[in-house]
């Protein structure tokens, strides 16, 4: 895993079988996104076999061959849909083509799991809305900087047992290294990857709905930017936004391509999370100007005290086998489809409504 490179970061856990050997099928389609990597790993680990993999590039399916040589490159994405084995079709697409490629793998009745963000258009959000209700199957969102990060994981499990009490804030912190010369030419395009607020964003928006246990929500304010990067005119290297929860609780986080070079890691990813009775501070991939490298750290202060944690190898990555059981079950413990939704409605909301600013 490289720690420089966010496109390409696809954390490996111990694996955690739910399920045998062909018990439940997949395969990968379009990788446009490092994170498809990230995505097969999680699903593997959960005991999921890889059948297949399509990309219309031939060097794209090379090398990730080179990293899972049990798939089959197929020539056409139909070689994938007409295979009745196969239950779910997994991809990382150029953003702005992800929902109606989900809209094909349903009404091929498979189930579907997107790289964030999982659309770039409120009508591509009402269309995918539309398929799940008509086909039955499942529009899943690989939300990664919760899903798989353990300090995240630990965070979560320890709201769920009231150590900080009812969560009133959250604020989240996701700056990212632009690494130019990694990044594909729809990377810079603006109708293609969606807006800052709507690509990374996502990953902010989820999180917050999800430890403040909200349904729903609505944006207050939104602003993006570019600073730094005049020579990709439709980039946006800069964008905050706040957002208040049906149930009063509250939101605001910034994003940002400005990731100095001198930090070791991709991304100083961090979370404040306040509670009535404590709070919980993540800091996901590096604990800065420490000796060594390193992510996962959950520092929780309550009545009973302070703790510090480094929650790497403590809680794995549950939601991957959550998933490949809900497919089978068709239960909702991973991920409820009305969450994945309300996360991708709220970031296309922010990033319609932003305000832009820029230096002056």
């Amino acid at each position: 895993m490289n720690l420089m490179d966010g496109m390409n970061y696809a954390p490996q856990g111990k694996p955690k079988p739910v399920v045998g050997p062909g018990e439940f099928v997949f395969a990968a389609a379009h990788l446009d996104h490092g994170h498809i990597y990230g995505m097969c790993n999680g699903l593997l680990e959960a005991g999921a076999t890889l059948k297949y993999v399509y990309d219309p590039d031939p060097e794209k399916e090379a090398r990730f061959l080179k990293t899972y040589p049990q798939a089959k490159a197929v020539p056409a994405l139909e070689d994938i849909l007409e295979d009745t084995e196969v239950r779910l079709v997994c991809s990382a697409n150029v953003t702005s083509e992800r929902g109606p490629l989900g809209i094909k793998v349903m009404n091929a009745g498979k189930d579907y799991f997107s790289d964030k963000a999982p659309f770039t258009t409120l009508q591509q959000l009402y269309d995918a809305k539309t398929a799940v209700e008509r086909t039955g199957r499942k529009y899943m969102v690989y939300y990664s900087e919760r899903l798989h990060v353990e300090g995240a994981v630990l965070a979560g499990f320890m709201i769920e047992q009231g150590e900080i009490g009812r969560v009133i804030s959250v604020t989240g912190f996701g700056p990212h290294r632009l690494s130019v010369l990694s990044r594909p030419k729809w990377f810079f395009e603006r109708e293609k990857y969606g807006g800052i607020l709507c690509d990374i964003g996502s990953h902010q928006i989820e999180q917050y709905l999800y430890f403040a246990g909200e349904e729903d929500a609505s944006v207050q304010l939104s602003r993006i930017g570019n600073y730094s990067h005049p020579e990709y005119p439709e980039l946006e290297d800069f964008g905050d936004c706040s957002i208040v929860g049906k149930h009063g609780s509250t939101n605001y986080f910034r994003v940002d391509w400005l990731n100095p070079d001198g930090l070791r890691t991709w991304g100083d990813g961090r979370m404040f999370i306040l509670g009535t009775e404590g709070y919980i501070e993540i800091r996901k991939y590096i604990n800065v100007a420490a000796d060594t490298v390193d992510g996962n750290h959950v520092f929780l202060v309550n009545g009973k005290g302070e703790k510090h944690y480094n929650a790497t190898g403590m809680t794995g990555y549950p939601f991957f086998g959550q998933l490949v059981l809900d497919c089978l079950n068709r239960t909702e413990y991973a991920m409820t489809q009305a969450h994945a939704f309300k996360a991708a409605q709220l970031c296309l909301e922010a990033q319609a409504q932003a305000v832009r600013v820029s230096a002056v």
